[in-house]
């Protein structure tokens, strides 16, 4: 076998290789030779079939088994010889082979970049933490108590308020047509709670028991019904009735409606959950600091394989989340090419901080158990009840999906590995300083989610803002 290389540039490769006439000659001859140990034809005794028969009814046949076998053979020796990693499969092209010449093609491959992690220790982070407070606390379960609120009918003529439940009959229509989802009656609604579309509640306020108004809204854009999506709407509502709240006590009752012994139990309960909250708030605002700091530390060449297929998710991403609101590429606030640039620059981060983490993570013999795999699995398996088994089974029979699992994982264990390397500085801030949203993640997200930490930080900072969620789904209307 001859090898040449013909292109070395960036992490691009490309070799010339030839396996001799005669190599290919006997790699055919081995294979007819195992055939007639076990052919069968008429006229011959099993395994008695000379290999000329044998050539010639089966050697074209055999030709495309053996161009296969020493392609696989030749281009994986190239590999291990040049001591090269892919970074995709090798694109193979086959220049010329014929029974009795040699076999010449290409090889085309994207190699891994050769790197050294930067001195972690050498990294300064900063880690902000909240004490919660006996008020915050006070505050959280307040809360709580009013997803446990009674209502009584309010006084005659008394006109509904914020904090009111009407109960209602409403016929809903687009362009003068009914839309499915939009008629109900007796259909209780608490102003303020915006359970409805944005607009409709307010209009609302200040109705009698057995008024009737007509209530003009717009769908949003981002709608979930795409037919109804920034779509003009009319409401014809009737108030059959109107509720007040009545006062809620917050004490031992209340506790045990929650399953717990007594009020003092429940604040601790709220306080511990509010604590892991908060705590996970700060990890990932921690995380993200980190994952900056790296992406600044770094510069090494990333794959344009693999930068290709990250923009190719985003820019589909985008296209999405713009169809869904029925508006295009030409809506975006800038050129395409620019916010295509943008979204590229995106994903030559996030596949240099995955390359990165990955090699730390393997430089360091960092594992995921099968126990860290299991309790995953559990907790996918419980967003499906009464089909737990098939969601374990589904995940042990699929490689794929098991490694999307295991994934995330691996990164927070690489994560932790440099922060415990890292110098972090920890500082105070109130509750309102931590819970408030990260810019740039917003950002991010909104340039179509495509930086797993920076969902990661919106939607920590959401839970932790509402600890206990006991609301509503919300209506379709």
């Amino acid at each position: 076998m001859q090898v040449s290389e013909t292109l070395s540039e960036g992490l691009k490769r490309e070799y010339k290789v030839v396996v001799a006439a005669a190599d290919m000659e006997a790699k055919v001859t081995d294979r007819l030779t195992d055939m007639a140990k076990e052919a069968q034809m008429p006229g011959f005794r099993p395994g008695k079939v000379p290999v000329k028969i044998l050539r010639k009814t089966y050697g074209r046949q055999l030709l495309g088994e053996v161009l296969e076998q020493a392609v696989n053979e030749a281009t994986t020796e190239t590999l291990e010889k040049h001591d090269l990693t892919p970074a995709m499969q090798p694109k193979i092209e086959v220049v010329s082979f014929d029974e009795g010449a040699d076999l010449e093609y290409t090889i085309q491959v994207e190699v891994m970049p050769e790197f050294e992690p930067m001195d972690f220790a050498a990294l300064t982070l900063d880690r902000v933490v909240a004490e919660i407070g006996d008020g915050e606390i006070d505050e959280r379960v307040g809360s709580l108590a009013q997803q446990f609120k009674e209502f009584t009918e309010a006084a005659e003529g008394q006109a509904a308020q914020d904090g009111d439940t009407v109960v209602i009959d409403f016929k809903g229509s687009v362009d003068g047509e009914p839309f499915e989802g939009g008629t109900a009656e007796e259909h209780s609604l608490e102003l303020g709670s915006n359970s409805f579309i944005p607009g409709f509640e307010e209009q609302l306020v200040g109705l009698k028991k057995g008024e009737e108004k007509t209530v003009a809204v717009n769908f949003p854009d981002e709608y979930q019904a795409e037919h109804l999506a920034g779509k003009e709407a009319e409401f014809a509502v009737t108030v059959r009735e109107v509720k007040v709240p009545l006062p809620v006590a917050v004490d031992d009752t209340l506790a045990e409606k929650l399953g717990l012994e007594n009020l003092a139990a429940l604040k601790d309960a709220v306080r511990e959950q509010s604590e892991k909250d908060f705590a996970q708030v700060s990890r990932t605002k921690l995380k993200r600091n980190l994952l900056d700091a790296l992406a600044e530390g770094h510069d090494f060449e990333v794959p344009p394989s693999l930068v290709d297929g990250e923009f190719e998710q985003i820019w589909q991403q985008v296209e999405e989340d713009l169809k869904r609101q029925e508006k295009t590429v030409a809506d975006l606030d800038k050129p395409e090419e620019e916010a295509k640039a943008e979204y590229r620059d995106i994903a030559v981060r996030r596949v240099r901080l995955g390359l990165l983490l990955s090699k730390v993570g393997q430089d360091n013999n960092l594992t995921v158990s099968q126990d860290e795999v299991n309790r995953a699995m559990a907790e996918q398996a419980q967003n499906f009840p009464g089909q737990e088994q098939q969601i374990f089974e589904f995940y042990q029979s699929n490689p794929e999906m098991r490694a999307q699992l295991e994934a995330p994982i691996m990164e927070d264990k690489v994560v932790d590995f440099i922060i415990e390397m890292a110098q972090v500085n920890e500082s105070k801030v109130s509750v309102e300083e931590l819970l408030a949203p990260d810019e740039d993640a917003e950002d991010e997200v909104a340039k179509g989610a495509t930086n797993d930490e920076a969902k990661d930080a919106t939607n920590d900072e959401a839970d932790a803002r509402d600890p206990v969620d006991g609301s509503d789904e919300g209506s379709d209307k």
